[in-house]
């Protein structure tokens, strides 16, 4: 899906130091005027049907791209997966796994239920902006 240059990114993420780092790294490439953040499963199933807080569409567009973790409170991030995948308006959102899994299961499994890609987390900040940067080309040109 080639999105809209203004569509989101929704960062699905509860640890914050990696909200942390990504929201630096985001910041680095020009992005971080377009991170949706949430805390867990349920806040980005809320976020990504658009109901509760995110009722409004006009305020809170699909993502261009959305960010999960895999360990999340709530509804992990393969459930979240899965659900999105069910759902016929997400079809085309692209889904990248970023995790500290090292799980050949979760990959496979993330893969099976439609995830575009799957990035083990970088340790390194310079990795995460070098990564940011392959996510852009890839998925959020207009």
């Amino acid at each position: 899906m080639r999105s809209n240059a203004s569509n989101p990114i929704l960062l699905v993420e509860d640890n914050p130091d990696d909200l942390f780092f990504m929201q630096r790294a985001l910041g680095k490439t020009g992005l971080l005027d377009r991170l949706v953040a949430v805390a867990d499963g349920q806040e980005a199933i809320s976020y990504l049907s658009g109901t509760g807080k995110f009722a409004n569409r006009a305020k809170h567009p699909l993502p261009a791209l959305v960010l999960l973790d895999l360990q999340l409170p709530y509804f992990t991030g393969l459930e979240v997966l899965e659900w999105a995948r069910e759902q016929p308006q997400l079809s085309e959102v692209p889904i990248v796994v970023l995790s500290s899994s090292q799980q050949r299961s979760d990959q496979e499994r993330a893969f099976a239920l439609g995830a575009r890609a799957y990035f083990p987390k970088p340790t390194e900040p310079g990795l995460l902006g070098e990564l940011i940067e392959q996510l852009r080309c890839e998925y959020l040109q207009g």
